[in-house]
């Protein structure tokens, strides 16, 4: 048994001092994840920081007509939402594509953009990991690697980001809140997650301290449909071998609006830029959906074993902007 201290926040400002006092505390919300390390051993907290009593549990309405979903809002909440579901329906369909109910149940918006990569080399500590150990190395690229990624990657790290709401909310444009000792600030949710580098074992941008307290979406698109197709071993809470969320409108036959991302390619939720760059103002087509793909997957560099992820991707993609062209 390795011990370690427990603190409820009272307010944001409490959570945020505290953590700043002691180097390597965890805030703990849902715990679907940080629980799951803490029993690996892959995480050691001398301090559990409890936020799930602070008042972040709201879906609210903001002026300019987009959302913002706190970052204690439950899963099963946010999915089942009515401002979600009609307006951001690619959200809804990404959480609901994301582990059990009953974990939907008890898992939050910010722990779930938080968690974690299921790689096997980082959750096994009888094993080196980069992103567990900086400096022990990368058995996966010449080991187990048929679920890791095929963009982005460096020679210290092949991981994958695991959240299926990540994915959704980078297509959607959508900013993260933070507060931390220095204050507020907000981040898109395309550059929150970080590429691996020399330094792996950083996810994300956040800074010491700070507490992820909000996700905001912009106004919905007049005309858009969307949607989110996640390929995986099987049909229950599996992780993503590659999944793709998709925002398109199209009028008289092209395309006026295009983002698309995709998740179980790279260390972060992949917006898929050179694709789009391809889709807007072409015809709406599966001729154009099929070279969007081609220029985002012009990049990949698949390892031994996952080379499908490729082929996989293009798939999907393909299948997904020609549902959304009929659709419209």
């Amino acid at each position: 048994m390795k011990p370690f201290g427990y603190v409820r926040a009272g307010s944001v400002a409490h959570a945020v001092q505290v953590a700043a006092e002691r180097p390597g505390a965890r805030f703990l919300g849902g715990g679907t994840n940080l629980v799951d390390l803490m029993k690996l051993g892959v995480e050691s907290p001398p301090l559990l920081i409890d936020v799930s009593r602070l008042p972040l549990d709201r879906i609210e309405e903001l002026a300019d007509g987009g959302l913002r979903i706190g970052a204690m809002v439950r899963n099963s909440d946010l999915a089942a939402a009515p401002a979600v579901r009609d307006r951001y329906p690619v959200l809804s369909q990404a959480v609901l594509a994301g582990a059990s109910g009953q974990l939907r149940n008890t898992a939050t918006t910010g722990g779930n953009l938080l968690q974690r990569t299921r790689c096997l080399y980082f959750q096994d500590v009888t094993k080196p990991c980069n992103k567990r150990a900086p400096g022990t190395g990368c058995p996966a690229r010449e080991g187990t690697h048929r679920d890791l990624a095929v963009l982005g990657h460096s020679e210290h790290c092949i991981a994958t980001q695991p959240s299926d709401m990540a994915v959704a909310l980078a297509a959607l444009d959508a900013t993260v809140r933070l507060h931390g000792p220095d204050g507020e600030r907000s981040v898109p949710v395309t550059a929150f997650y970080r590429l691996p580098g020399d330094r792996p074992d950083r996810d994300t941008v956040i800074r010491t301290g700070e507490l992820l307290t909000a996700v905001e979406l912009p106004p919905a698109l007049p005309g858009v449909h969307m949607r989110y197709r996640k390929a995986r071993d099987r049909t229950s809470f599996a992780f993503a071998l590659v999944s793709v969320a998709a925002v398109l409108a199209v009028r008289d036959g092209a395309v006026r609006h295009a983002a698309l991302a995709y998740g179980g390619l790279a260390h972060r939720p992949w917006r898929a830029r050179a694709a789009e760059a391809v889709l807007h103002g072409g015809s709406a087509t599966e001729d154009t959906f099929a070279r969007a793909a081609d220029a985002e997957l012009a990049a990949a560099r698949p390892l031994r074993d996952n080379g499908f992820k490729v082929a996989l991707a293009r798939n999907l993609t393909v299948g997904v902007l020609a549902d959304l062209a009929a659709r419209a």
